[in-house]
């Protein structure tokens, strides 16, 4: 494990002239920070290649939603494909041109690059080594890709508010296709709501659960821009979509959705506290209390069945339940070596059917949708211990905290500073969406897609922001250093 980068490490002592500055231009102690920017000059983040930023923005739009598989003639194109494979290529190439390295060697780096290499080492010894190679490609590495891409090109802020901006208007389809089929009573799941749907693309929102946690991740970043803007227009804009994304939350009667929503408000309700905007956490609790009579009849119904698992007519708690518990024991008694990257259903069917893996494998992905014995497992952590073992439930804990515990640092280091509150705010909008994550991966499979790494990516993202600024204005304070 490397060592805590230097801005971690940095005593209270050499941030003391930040809160004397209003410009920004002396709150970073030229002796600390000079041999650091001299350090890192080759880093600067001026150069980092437009094309790639403006690239991975384009393939965030297509992952999300698919809008090629509405237009006639390039349906069947992986153009979303083809467009993350530019944006890396253009990042490379403007790195390698310029000399410098191709990815920022920060702790969460190496956690998910521990990960891969663990998922790669198990491989030989999966329960379908071939289904294991098929998640690796088609699930994993995107995810991780996306990761890197996202963590290496989000340099300053200007990038950070955009992406912020990119992904909450991206949302705004999405949960307003939610609140329409609900509102038209398009059903597929048990009663419920269908998903965000593309023709000829698996979209990750496709299913109403999905749909609710993309939306919920997304969440925080949209109100985080509600508190850093400044024009009533845009302030307007961010609030309806806030509106709309809570509003497609509960009409998906997503239970793990619900919790990660609750998460997020009670969060954000102690932020603006301990930041003295209570008229904010004010409003905002009244808006909640006075939405309460108008929820979706049936909905607090469904929410009592996370408690009374017996209550659940459709059966699915239940079963979900004993999937756990069969998980939890096959994890206790195979602490190295699990089932293989997303082989927990496959598992869980050999389990529960006494079939071979080729059996299992043969009645899982050749007859959908996979009904019992063939559901994924609705809990992250567990999904890894069994899939990966010990190291790999570890592995990924490890990163959930250590990127919570860097964001965390970026906001209390700029709180109280005006010309860093929007990093300020936005580095809470990151650190609220990975534990709002961190509470729904505990209702949520699929371990592997793109929203269980996007979140962390941000808070790596979030500490780059952070040390461009301590740079820039440590560049700027030499010189008046000198002449003092």
């Amino acid at each position: 494990m490397p060592p805590a980068p230097a801005w971690e490490r940095a005593t209270p002592s050499m941030m003391d002239g930040m809160a004397g500055s209003s410009t920004g231009a002396e709150w970073w102690r030229p002796a600390a920070a000079v041999g650091s920017a001299k350090a890192e000059t080759a880093a600067a983040p001026a150069k980092d290649s437009v094309i790639a930023f403006a690239t991975l923005l384009l393939f965030l739009v297509l992952l999300l939603l698919a809008p090629q598989a509405f237009v006639p003639g390039i349906g069947r194109v992986r153009i979303a494909l083809f467009t993350g494979v530019f944006a890396i290529v253009a990042h490379c190439w403007a790195r390698f041109a310029a000399g410098r390295p191709l990815m920022r060697w920060t702790r969460e780096m190496w956690l998910a690059g521990a990960l891969l290499g663990w998922a790669i080492a198990t491989l030989p010894l999966s329960v379908w080594p071939g289904g294991t190679v098929r998640v690796l490609l088609d699930d994993y590495l995107k995810a991780l890709a996306i990761f890197w891409l996202l963590s290496n090109t989000i340099t300053t802020l200007q990038r950070l508010r955009m992406t912020a901006w990119t992904l909450s208007l991206t949302a705004a389809p999405m949960a307003g296709v939610g609140v329409w089929n609900f509102l038209s009573h398009n059903a597929e799941y048990s009663g419920r709501i269908a998903g965000y749907h593309a023709p000829f693309v698996a979209t990750i929102v496709a299913n109403p659960n999905g749909l609710a946690l993309v939306v919920n991740l997304i969440l925080p970043l949209t109100i985080a821009l509600f508190l850093v803007s400044r024009r009533p227009m845009e302030r307007g804009l961010l609030a309806a979509l806030i509106a709309l994304d809570v509003s497609a939350i509960v009409v998906t009667f997503s239970r793990g959705g619900f919790l990660a929503l609750a998460t997020i408000f009670a969060l954000y309700l102690r932020t603006l506290y301990r930041r003295r905007e209570r008229t904010w956490a004010t409003a905002v609790l009244f808006l909640v209390l006075v939405t309460v009579p108008l929820l979706p009849s049936g909905y607090l119904d469904r929410l009592g069945t996370i408690t009374n698992i017996h209550a659940d007519s459709t059966g699915s708690a239940q079963e979900r339940w004993e999937d756990i518990g069969t998980g939890l024991v096959y994890a206790l008694t195979h602490p190295l070596i699990g089932g293989g990257l997303g082989m927990n259903a496959i598992t869980l069917c050999m389990i529960h059917t006494g079939h071979q893996a080729s059996d299992c494998a043969r009645v899982c992905f050749s007859d959908p949708p996979p009904y019992p014995p063939c559901l994924y497992l609705h809990n992250m952590y567990l999904a890894y211990a069994m899939d990966l073992g010990w190291l790999g439930i570890g592995l990924f804990i490890l990163l959930l905290v250590s990127s919570i515990k860097s964001v965390a640092l970026v906001r209390d280091r700029c709180t109280g500073l005006s010309a860093l509150r929007d990093l300020s705010v936005l580095a809470e909008g990151v650190r609220i969406m990975l534990v709002a994550l961190a509470v729904a991966a505990l209702f949520y499979p699929n371990a592997y897609e793109v929203y269980a790494y996007f979140p962390a990516a941000f808070a790596v993202a979030a500490v780059a922001v952070y040390e461009a600024e301590a740079r820039t204005a440590a560049t700027t304070a030499a010189p008046a250093s000198r002449c003092g």
